[in-house]
C-alpha cells in the first residue's frame, strides 16, 4: 500500500465541505453485500469473519497482494519472520497456547516449500493451522513457471485438506471451510493455496455462505461413567498427577 501524501500547504487551501448526510453516505459507502473487492481484500475479509488476529507471514512476490491488502485490516495485527519456517511453528506455538487456529503465510515456490517441517509438526502434533500460500497465475500453471510449485500434491500426504483456489468467488467459502476443518474433530493443518491474478481480480464477494459437512458430526457428550471413575481416582490417589493432552486446550477445558 502507498503512502498517504503529506502535502498540508494543499489541504489547507482547500475550503471545508459540510459533513454527509445519512442518504449520501448510503450512497457513496455502498453495503459490504453490494460492494465490488478485489480478490485480496475478500481473502483479509474472510479471515476477519473467521476471527483471525495474527498472522504469521513472509512477504514474496505472489503474495504481496494479501499482505498490501492485510495493511488495511484493524484486526489482524502481521508478525513478520526471520524465514517461512520460522512463521509456521510460531503459528503452530499460537495455537498450542492460544486453543485458537494458527495462520502462516508464504509466497509460492521456495516460500511454500519452506512451510513444510511447520505444516509436518501441526500434523503429528495435532494442531489447528491454516497455511496460505501464493501461487502463480493460474494461466501458467502447469508450465513450470518461475517459483512455480505444486504446493497442494507436495502437501496432500501433510494436511487434513488442500485447496487451489481458482475462481475468485470461491475464496469466502473455501477460507471458512478451511478453519472449520482445522479445529473440527482431531485438529491438523490445513493448506490454501491462491494463484496471484485471483488475488488481483474483482468481484461482488458472498460472505454470507454457510459451511456443512453432514457426513462428519462428532459425537461431543461426554461418557458420565467415564468421568465418575476419573473422579473417583483422583479422590482415592494419595499423590494424583494427571497427565492430559493438547484436547485440554482445544476443548476450553
Amino acid at each position: 500500500m502507498t503512502s498517504p501524501l503529506n502535502s498540508v500547504s494543499f489541504y489547507s487551501t482547500m475550503k471545508p465541505k459540510k459533513a454527509p448526510t445519512k442518504k449520501q453516505d448510503k450512497k457513496t459507502s455502498p453495503p459490504a453485500k453490494n460492494r465490488i473487492m478485489k480478490g485480496r481484500d475478500i481473502i483479509v475479509r474472510a479471515l476477519e469473519l473467521a476471527g483471525v488476529e495474527v498472522i504469521f507471514g513472509y512477504p514474496g512476490g505472489t503474495s504481496m497482494e494479501i499482505h498490501q491488502g492485510l495493511t488495511l485490516s484493524k484486526q489482524i495485527r502481521m508478525v513478520l519472520p526471520r524465514h517461512e519456517q520460522g512463521g509456521a511453528y510460531a503459528a503452530g506455538g499460537y495455537a498450542r497456547s492460544t486453543g485458537k487456529v494458527g495462520v502462516c503465510m508464504a509466497t509460492s515456490g521456495p516460500g511454500a516449500v519452506n512451510l513444510l517441517t511447520g505444516i509436518i509438526d501441526a500434523k503429528l502434533d495435532s494442531i489447528p493451522l491454516v497455511a496460505i500460500t501464493g501461487q502463480v497465475p493460474t494461466t501458467v500453471l502447469g508450465s513450470d513457471a518461475f517459483q512455480e510449485t505444486d504446493i497442494v500434491g507436495a502437501t496432500f500426504p501433510l494436511v487434513k485438506h488442500s485447496y487451489l483456489i481458482q475462481n475468485i468467488n470461491e475464496i469466502p467459502e473455501v477460507i471458512q471451510e478451511a478453519f472449520v476443518i482445522a479445529k473440527t474433530g482431531r485438529p491438523g493443518p490445513v493448506l490454501i493455496d491462491i494463484p496471484k491474478d485471483i488475488q488481483q481480480q474483482e468481484t461482488i464477494p458472498d460472505f454470507d455462505v454457510k459451511f456443512d459437512c453432514p457426513s462428519y458430526k462428532p459425537n461431543l457428550q461426554p461418557s458420565t461413567m467415564q468421568i465418575k471413575k476419573a473422579m473417583h481416582a483422583i479422590k482415592e490417589a494419595k499423590r494424583p498427577i494427571i497427565y492430559a493432552g493438547g484436547g485440554i486446550i482445544v476443548s476450553g477445558a
